[in-house]
């Protein structure tokens, strides 16, 4: 089954085109199956980029995916046209009396304010108490993962003397928790962030399982024991040429950034960029859809607890 989406949205055509199976909402109302209802909080600049990324991974299954994009009310987006906006997304006051079966929380590149100085933290944090008694399972990734820990547990991050920017190794902790079933013990997954937070800090959440870590990115992907809560520290949704992209960026704006690690081939951005990454990540949001959504969410969300 495919992921239902406006065939006007950008991310239509661009899936379409890659051979990702996207339906036309006309043709999913015609389908006697109830989709699984997710909702993606869009905390990205590059909205567009970001949701398309997000749609790809969320298209590989077969199950059948309703998707409602969130902004944010209280921030103006500056990156992406007011009238995409206004067709496409919705804000937290407009869903906040619905309930989804799933819901993913983005990063930002917003790692160096302090999380009460952000301009939607009031409005974020209204979010993350929504997520708690209205959606079965939420991702939330990066920057969003960070500020989750932070505001659901008191977890502290800590900066980096430098930006962890690349594709690392990892290894599988809990090869048997379901959120990880057919990954390989190691894999590979991009990052790009100033802070981190640190095993030890994890440590301090009840329930909480250390499922994927690396030597040099520290911890990866870290899920409560009902998977009704997933932090994942990295971003396997980006595209080949999203670390090129923001290295590019990071040069013309004359800051000191160096060579994305093991992305390029051989470490030459003039030898092209070798993908490590796109079947485990893959992998993870079609076992999330499966395993932590689909087959525990029950079939009338209003019997969500």
């Amino acid at each position: 089954m495919p992921i239902i989406i406006s065939d006007k949205l950008p991310a239509y055509s661009t899936l379409r085109e890659e051979n990702v199976f996207v339906m036309k909402e006309l043709r999913a109302q015609t389908q006697d199956i109830r989709p699984l209802k997710i909702a993606v909080v869009n905390l990205m600049p590059k909205k567009i980029e970001t949701e398309t990324q997000l749609i790809r991974m969320l298209a590989n299954t077969p199950l059948q995916v309703e998707l409602q994009l969130l902004h944010m009310e209280t921030h103006e987006t500056k990156n992406t046209r007011i009238d995409h906006l206004n067709n496409f997304y919705k804000t937290f006051d407009d869903i906040k009396k619905q309930k989804f079966d799933g819901m993913i929380i983005t990063g930002a590149p917003i790692e160096t304010v302090p999380y009460e100085e952000v301009d939607y933290w009031e409005e974020f944090k209204s979010i993350l108490d929504f997520t708690k008694t209205n959606v079965f399972s939420t991702i939330h990734l990066c920057w969003g993962a960070q500020a989750a820990l932070y505001h659901h547990y008191g977890v502290k991050r800590h900066y980096l003397d430098e930006k962890l920017f690349g594709v690392f190794s990892h290894k599988v902790v809990e090869p048997t928790f379901r959120l990880m079933r057919g990954f390989d013990d190691e894999f590979y997954a991009p990052h790009s962030r100033y802070t981190q937070i640190s095993e030890d800090e994890f440590g301090k959440v009840p329930n909480l399982k250390v499922l994927a870590k690396s030597r040099e990115a520290g911890i990866h992907i870290a899920s409560t024991e009902n998977m009704r809560q997933i932090f994942i520290q990295g971003h396997g949704e980006y595209d080949k040429d999203t670390l090129k992209n923001e290295y590019l960026r990071d040069l013309e704006k004359g800051e000191n950034i160096k060579i994305p690690k093991n992305y390029f081939i051989d470490n030459d951005p003039k030898k092209g960029i070798s993908i490590k990454w796109r079947g485990h990540s893959n992998l993870l949001f079609s076992n999330w859809l499966n395993y932590c959504v689909y087959q525990e969410t029950p079939y009338n969300l209003e019997d969500l607890k």
